[in-house]
């Protein structure tokens, strides 16, 4: 199917969707919770984009997560995003998710008393969780993390914009981790898996494509 799709698409659109591969990692990831200004929302998915952080990980508890497209200029269409809808349970079952996929759970806080972002390690795969613009991460959030971290400031003002907080942590952690020794690539399998998505998303018509083919294969 990868074959018979890639025939119709340049051979310049098809050497960057391999250099983009090339640099896209799940050794990092965010988890955004209960976050209800779209702009911000969708200035982290462009922030994890460009830095070529594949997932994110939405909670939703009051609000309904939505993107705003002009300031996320298409980037959520090249993420995965793992969604947890409103109930009791949703702030534990992601983290248990995030455990169950190898990561360490980093809140970050605005407290002087907590780990920096210079001293976290890269050698973990280390999901960042990001809390509602007005109150911050819940205390479940919190209390379930394996630790909290935060951005060095030397102002007056006790911290930045949610959507700053990403792009600054997300560009400081991905440039020490790709410094590192760390093996942070996609493996394979997922390569070849997100490969044959964005194909179909770089097609005008895909699934009439994939019919096709189906058809044509007997199937």
């Amino acid at each position: 199917m990868t074959v018979y799709l890639s025939q119709f698409v340049t051979e310049e659109r098809k050497a960057r969707l391999q250099e983009v591969l090339d640099n896209r990692t799940r050794h990092v990831t965010v988890v955004l919770e209960d976050l209800y200004q779209t702009q911000n929302i969708s200035a982290v998915m462009r922030s994890c984009e460009c830095y070529g952080v594949q997932d994110a990980y939405i909670v939703e508890h009051r609000n309904a997560f939505e993107v705003h497209k002009d300031i996320s200029m298409g980037a959520d269409k090249w993420l995965t995003l793992h969604h947890y809808p409103q109930s009791d349970d949703n702030v534990r079952r992601c983290i248990d998710d995030l455990h169950a996929r190898g990561y360490t759970v980093i809140a970050t806080l605005p407290d002087e008393k907590r780990t920096t972002i210079h001293d976290l390690p890269v050698e973990r795969k280390t999901a960042f969780l990001f809390g509602t613009e007005l109150t911050g991460l819940s205390e479940e959030a919190v209390r379930l993390s394996d630790g909290a971290a935060l951005i060095p400031m030397y102002g007056f003002t006790e911290s930045f914009n949610i959507s700053n907080s990403a792009a600054i942590i997300l560009s400081h952690f991905t440039e020490r981790l790709r410094r590192s020794e760390v093996e942070w690539h996609l493996s394979d399998d997922e390569r070849e898996a997100l490969y044959f998505e964005w194909l179909q998303k770089s097609l005008r018509d895909p699934d009439a494509m994939v019919d096709h083919f189906l058809k044509e294969a007997g199937r």
